[in-house]
């Protein structure tokens, strides 16, 4: 806070609840302007209405013959692009529908932090990184012709979704790491041709942490998609080959098969590569007991080897009903599919208070977004505000059956719609 040298109008009082009393011993704004200077310098201030604040700052350099200049955004009017919709775009409405939790409402610690998150809520909704495109070429520090050891130096060891431009802001590159700067560092001393042209062109890399690489690898895909970075552009086939099918069979048995990924068909899960494929299906057979005969790993006419040593029920030669083996082959389908469900995945946030979402509803994925832990998250509303909307396709099916097989201790909320 800072002594205004003036008495506090009566509705400024009424609005805030700070009164002249309590700014008697606060500083005087000659007092913190060199810091002020000091701490914007090279850098876009952000601001709910920034217009207002900026301003207010500009006027109040001018009165000690400092002409103050910086660039702004305003979380306004990224909001009524990024977030359309809302009833209101007061700060106080925005962050209630977002879920965004405040303290010390109307004080300039409380809304500073609230349009803190509110700003990293803006820039994970804008997939097509205009914001962080502008500010890359609005930026002053970024004029100057940067080293490779500079840039690392402002890397973090985080897992996010990293972001690596050339001179006029464009994204040339996007990947995702457990460790980024670790990744950007391989990109700076490979030896390979990719590698050599990304070297020659950055000028910046940016990041945004995600806490969960399920989300990283899901933002990546999605923005590749949506950017079309130069570098990324001959990598980007299909990140599987390979899916688990089933269908019936004369004797009304349901059978799994793997196979080649055919667009033309609906699988239940799909694979990186053949073997992956298979190491799943030999552990499905021994995890719901089914039969290596109708799982397609043992070519026989009669029955199974399993059979043969007693450990398969006979569904291959019609020992065990069909009713009851198709069961078990149907907990396996229901367990890696979420076909037809509603429901939250809940995986780790990007500070210890918070969590991540990624939003399926229908058999249909909806989107990714960040949750408060003093929210509850099956408020509808309050997630569907959240959520950062994403293209449903097969290789965001792939990412999220993969990641659901490979971590069996996520967890997943089921959704009553």
């Amino acid at each position: 806070m800072l002594n205004p040298e003036r008495e506090i109008q009566p509705f400024v009082v009424n609005l805030t609840g700070i009164n002249s009393n309590m700014l008697r011993n606060a500083p005087k704004f000659y007092e913190v302007a060199k810091r002020i200077v000091e701490i914007t310098n090279d850098c876009i201030l952000v601001a709910h209405n920034a217009q207002f604040d900026y301003r207010i700052l500009r006027t109040e350099f001018k009165r000690l013959g400092f002409e103050y200049e910086r660039k702004s955004l305003c979380t306004v009017e990224l909001s009524k692009h990024l977030i359309p919709g809302q009833t209101s775009y007061s700060l106080g409405k925005l962050v209630r529908s977002l879920g965004i939790p405040v303290a010390d409402r109307h004080r300039a610690s409380g809304d500073a932090l609230a349009t803190v998150k509110l700003f990293k809520i803006l820039l994970d909704k804008d997939s097509n990184k205009n914001i962080i495109k502008e500010s890359i070429r609005l930026n002053p520090k970024y004029q100057l012709e940067p080293r490779h050891l500079d840039i690392l130096d402002g890397l973090p060891t985080i897992t996010g979704v990293y972001y690596i431009h050339d001179s006029k802001g464009e994204i040339i590159y996007i990947g995702k790491s457990n460790n980024i700067k670790k990744r950007i560092n391989q990109h700076f001393t490979s030896t390979n041709q990719k590698s050599k042209k990304i070297q020659s062109q950055v000028y910046a890399v940016t990041y945004e942490a995600t806490g969960s690489e399920l989300v990283a690898l899901l933002k990546e895909s999605e923005e590749i998609k949506r950017n079309k970075p130069i570098f990324n552009r001959a990598l980007r086939r299909s990140v599987f080959t390979h899916a688990l099918y089933s269908f019936v069979d004369e004797k009304k048995y349901l059978n799994l098969k793997i196979d080649i990924a055919d667009g033309r068909k609906k699988p239940i899960t799909t694979f990186s590569n053949r073997q992956s494929g298979k190491s799943f299906i030999t552990k499905a057979v021994e995890e719901y007991n089914l039969c290596q005969k109708l799982t397609g790993i043992y070519k026989t006419k009669t029955s199974c080897f399993n059979y043969d040593i007693k450990s398969c029920n006979g569904a291959c030669v019609q020992k065990e009903a069909s009713e009851l083996y198709n069961k078990r082959v149907q907990s396996l389908i229901d367990k890696n599919s979420y076909s037809q469900k509603n429901m939250v995945i809940i995986d780790k946030g990007r500070a210890i208070d918070e969590r991540s979402a990624i939003l399926i509803e229908n058999g249909v994925f909806k989107g990714i977004g960040f949750f408060n832990l003093n929210y509850q998250i099956n408020n509808i509303a309050v997630l569907e505000s959240i959520i950062t909307p994403m293209q449903n396709n097969r290789d965001t099916q792939h990412i999220i059956q993969s990641y659901i097989r490979k971590n069996k201790r996520l967890k997943i909320i089921q959704l009553n719609h």
